[in-house]
C-alpha cells in the first residue's frame, strides 16, 4: 500500500474517450469553496488551469497499428508512436489497437474482436515481476473474480464481460467498450449540480443493488471506477477487488486493497464490511462530485485513515435537500447508522427530479360603464388569489391526473429501454430480458414471494416492420384480447374460457389510453389457482405502445394487495414522450 494517500492511478476503466456522447454539465472549479475543505483533488488552482482543449484532442485514442520502422527510418516520423504491444493478437482473436489506461492491476486497451468484428476493451494483467509467485498468484486471481463478479450481474449500469482470455496462464478480460470517460477525469473540469450528481448516484446505486443481491461487494467505489457514457449512461466498473460471499479473502494479513479516502471506517478498523461499506463509498463520491472535493482526502495515508475514522467532513454546500441528507447519512461512522438502499434511492430520487413548475394566472379587471358591479381592492385580491389556486390546481390536473406522492415503501425506477419510471413496492426484485434483442423492451419486478409481479413493456413505432401495433391504445387491447381468446394464449398460463372486463374508457395524462382485468384459473391439472392480472395500454403521440401488466392471486391474502399494487403502479406511471 502506498504512503501517499492522495496519489491517484491513472483510471483503466474500459472507457474511450469520445467528444460527443458527454451529457453531464459540468460547473467550473471554484478555487475559494465555500466551506473549509483539504486540498481539492481533482481541480487544479485557477492560476493553473491550462488552455482549454476539446475532450477529443485532449483524450483522442492512439492512431492504428501500423508496422514497425526499420532502423534507418527517416527522422520525420511520427512525433506520437504507437504503443508498444499495439496490433498483438489476443488469443486468436482480440487485435490490440491503442491503449485507453492503465493502473496497479493492469493495463487497458481497445482493442479489434476480428472474430464478430467489434471493438471491445480488453484489460491486460500487469504485475511486477519481482514479486513472489504467491502474491502474482493472488493478482491474476483477482482479475479472474472482476471478470466473474461483472460477469454475474445482469445490470445496465454494470460495464458486460464478454470474455476471459488465458494467455501464458494470464487472464486477459475482454469486456464492452464504454465511450466516454470517467468520472474522475470529468471532475478535473468542474463539479456536478445537485441533480446530475443525484442522477449519477441512482445509477450506481443500482449496480450496487445487482451486486450485493448476487452476494458481491465492490469494495472500491469512486470516481475513477464510474464511467460516464453516451446517452446519460453511467457505469460502474472495476470488480477487480470485489469480495464474493463464500470465496476467501486474497489480501494478506493486517493489510486492505482500495482506495483509502473512499474506504469506510469499519474497513479501516479491519471488522467484516457490508453492503453499507459500498454505500458509504458512494457518498463520499457524492460529496466529490458536488463540492469538488473529497472529504477526507489528506497528505499521505496514514493522515487519510485517520481522518476516515475521526473527521467530521463540512457539510455539503452545494448539494441542498434530499441530496444533502443522502451524503449526510452515508458518511456516518456506525454503518448501523447508515440508510439502507431503498432510502437512499428515495433521495435521490427526489434530488434527481426537476422542479415542479408553478403557473401563474394574470387576472385582469376591465371597468365597463354601467355594467356589473364594482369590487374594491380587497374584493379583487381575494378573487385574483382564488384564481391562482384554481389555476394551479387544474394544471396539476392536467398534468399529473394520478394519485401525487409515491406512497410509504413504494419507489419510483427510471427504466431507459422503455422510456418510462416505473413505481413499485421498495423491495421488489427488477428483472430483464436475458437474451435481448433489437425490439426486445421490457422489465419486470416481483415480490420475494413470487405471488405480484409487474411488467412494464414498450414496442417503439420506428421497429414495427410488420405493422403489428394497433392504431389505439383499445384496439391494441381488443387485438391482444382477440387473440386472446382465439388461442388461449394472453403470455400468461391461463385458458381461452377466462373472463375479461375491458376498460376503453381509461385516460393517461388526460389522454385516451385503455384497460383490462383478466380473471382466470391456473391450466396446473393438479393445483390450479385463481388468478388476476390488471392490463393497461397506451399509445403515444409518436405511435409508440405501452403496456403495463400487473399480476396477483385471485382469492387469499394477496389479492388485495395486489389489485393496490395494479392501481398504483398504473396511476405512477410516467412515460417520457407523451
Amino acid at each position: 500500500m502506498s504512503d501517499n494517500g492522495g496519489a491517484r492511478h491513472e483510471p483503466y476503466a474500459p472507457y474511450e474517450p469520445h467528444e460527443s456522447t458527454s451529457s453531464f454539465v459540468l460547473r467550473p472549479p471554484d478555487p475559494q469553496p465555500q466551506v473549509p475543505h483539504p486540498q481539492n483533488p481533482y481541480a487544479a488552482p485557477a492560476a493553473q488551469v491550462p488552455p482549454a482543449v476539446p475532450p477529443a484532442a485532449a483524450h483522442a485514442p492512439a492512431p492504428p497499428h501500423t508496422a514497425p520502422a526499420p532502423a534507418q527510418a527517416p527522422a520525420q516520423a511520427p512525433a506520437h508512436a504507437p504503443d508498444p504491444g499495439t496490433g498483438r493478437l489476443i488469443a486468436g482473436r482480440y487485435r490490440l489497437l491503442a491503449k485507453l489506461g492503465h493502473g496497479g492491476m493492469g493495463t487497458v486497451w481497445r482493442a479489434k474482436d476480428e472474430t464478430v468484428d467489434r471493438e471491445v476493451a480488453v484489460k491486460e494483467p500487469r504485475v511486477p515481476e519481482h514479486l513472489p509467485e504467491r502474491e502474482r498468484a493472488n493478482a491474476f486471481e483477482r482479475m479472474r473474480r472482476e471478470a466473474r463478479a461483472a460477469a454475474r450481474l445482469d445490470h445496465p449500469a454494470v460495464v458486460n464481460v464478454h470474455d476471459v482470455a488465458v494467455v501464458d496462464g494470464q487472464p486477459w478480460i475482454v469486456m464492452e467498450l464504454v465511450r466516454g470517460r470517467s468520472l474522475g477525469a470529468a471532475l478535473q473540469e468542474g463539479t456536478l449540480d445537485a441533480r446530475e450528481a443525484a442522477r449519477v448516484g441512482l445509477e450506481v446505486l443500482g449496480a450496487l443493488e445487482a451486486a450485493h443481491a448476487a452476494g458481491i461487494l465492490h469494495r472500491d467505489v469512486k470516481p475513477d471506477n464510474i464511467l460516464l457514457g453516451g446517452h446519460g449512461r453511467t457505469v460502474l466498473t472495476d470488480f477487480g477487488i470485489a469480495q464474493i460471499e463464500g470465496e476467501t479473502s486474497l489480501t494478506d494479513t493486517g493489510g486492505f486493497v482500495g482506495s483509502p479516502e473512499y474506504i469506510a471506517p469499519e474497513r479501516v478498523l479491519g471488522q467484516r464490511p457490508g453492503p453499507a461499506s459500498d454505500l458509504w463509498s458512494l457518498g463520499v463520491v457524492l460529496y466529490a462530485a458536488t463540492e469538488g472535493v473529497s472529504p477526507f482526502r489528506r497528505s499521505n495515508t496514514p493522515a487519510t485513515l485517520q481522518s476516515v475514522l475521526n473527521a467530521a467532513p463540512a457539510p455539503p454546500a452545494a448539494a441542498p435537500g434530499p441530496l444533502a441528507e443522502a451524503v449526510t447519512t452515508l458518511l456516518r461512522k456506525d454503518p448501523a447508522q447508515r440508510p439502507d438502499a431503498a432510502r437512499v434511492r428515495a433521495l435521490l430520487t427526489a434530488a434527481a427530479a426537476p422542479p415542479v413548475p408553478v403557473p401563474t394566472q394574470e387576472v385582469r379587471y376591465v371597468e365597463r360603464p354601467r355594467r356589473g358591479i364594482r369590487l374594491g381592492r380587497t374584493a379583487w385580491l381575494g378573487l385574483g388569489a382564488a384564481v391562482v389556486v384554481g389555476a394551479v390546481t387544474a394544471y396539476l390536473a392536467i398534468a399529473r391526473p394520478f394519485a401525487g406522492p409515491l406512497p410509504d415503501g413504494w419507489s419510483a425506477h427510471q427504466e431507459k429501454d422503455v422510456a418510462a419510471t416505473l413505481a413499485v413496492p421498495a423491495d421488489y426484485q427488477r428483472t430483464l430480458p436475458d437474451r435481448k434483442s433489437d425490439d426486445d423492451h421490457w422489465v419486470t419486478y416481483t415480490d420475494w414471494s413470487g405471488s405480484v409481479w409487474v411488467t412494464l413493456s414498450l414496442a417503439r413505432q420506428a421497429e414495427d416492420k410488420s405493422h403489428e401495433i394497433a392504431g389505439s391504445a383499445a384496439a391494441e387491447m381488443y387485438q391482444d384480447d382477440a387473440e386472446f381468446k382465439k388461442r388461449g394464449d394472453y403470455g400468461l398460463d391461463m385458458p381461452a374460457d377466462a373472463r375479461t372486463t375491458p376498460d376503453d374508457n381509461a385516460t393517461f395524462h388526460g389522454q385516451k389510453a385503455a384497460g383490462n382485468t383478466v380473471v382466470y384459473t391456473t391450466n396446473d391439472s393438479q393445483h390450479p389457482r385463481p388468478r388476476e392480472v390488471r392490463v393497461f395500454y397506451y399509445r403515444t403521440g409518436g405511435g409508440d405502445m405501452y403496456r403495463l401488466t400487473v399480476g396477483y392471486p385471485g382469492k387469499g391474502d394477496f389479492t388485495e394487495r395486489g389489485r393496490e399494487v395494479a392501481r398504483t403502479a398504473i396511476a405512477q406511471l410516467d412515460v417520457d414522450v407523451l
